[in-house]
C-alpha cells in the first residue's frame, strides 16, 4: 500500500463527492447508494494510486467514473416496481433534498449530457480548467468553451424558475 493514502483522505473531497453523486441522482436512496460506491472505490483501487497526479485529481476521477458506471447500468436495468418509487413528499422532507432552489439547479444539471454534469460540478467547485481537463481527459481549452456553453444551458433551464 501507497505511504502516500496514510497521508491522505478523502474526507476534505467529501463536498465535491456528495456534489457529483447529487448531480446524478434523483433520490435520497440513490444518492446513499452512489456515495458508499465511490467510498469504497477509492478505498479498493489506494493501492493503484501511482502519484502521478494530485491525490484530489484522483479522488475526482474516481467518483465521475464511479457516477457514470452507476448511472449507465442504471439505465439499462430500467425496472419500475411500485415499491421502487419515492413521493415528492418523501423528497422535500428529506434533508439532502429540501432547498427548492438548489433542487432546481441539480434538476436542471441532470439534463445536461454526462460529461457536462462533471464539468459544471467541477468548476463550481473552483477547480482550474487544467484540472478539469485532467479529471475529464481533454485540453484545458475545450474546458473553458464548454464552460461557457453550460452556463447558456443553465440559464436557459433555469429561467423562470427562480426568482
Amino acid at each position: 500500500m501507497s505511504s502516500y493514502f496514510y497521508n491522505t483522505s478523502i474526507l476534505p473531497f467529501a463536498g465535491i463527492i456528495i456534489k457529483l453523486c447529487r448531480a446524478y441522482t434523483s433520490s435520497q436512496q440513490d444518492f446513499e447508494d452512489y456515495y458508499q460506491e465511490v467510498c469504497l472505490q477509492i478505498w479498493r483501487s489506494k493501492d493503484n494510486f501511482r502519484e502521478e497526479s494530485q491525490w484530489s485529481t484522483w479522488v475526482y476521477r474516481i467518483s465521475l467514473n464511479v457516477c457514470l458506471t452507476l448511472l449507465k447500468k442504471k439505465k439499462n436495468n430500467v425496472q419500475h416496481f411500485v415499491s421502487d418509487s419515492i413521493t415528492a413528499e418523501e423528497t422535500e422532507n428529506n434533508y439532502a433534498f429540501s432547498d427548492e432552489s438548489l433542487n432546481l439547479l441539480y434538476d436542471a444539471i441532470r439534463k445536461l449530457s454526462e460529461i457536462d454534469r462533471a464539468v459544471i460540478m467541477l468548476y463550481l467547485e473552483e477547480k482550474s480548467q487544467k484540472e478539469i481537463a485532467e479529471i475529464i481527459g481533454t485540453n484545458p481549452n475545450n474546458i473553458g468553451v464548454r464552460v461557457k456553453r453550460i452556463k447558456t444551458r443553465l440559464k436557459k433551464l433555469l429561467d423562470g424558475k427562480i426568482n
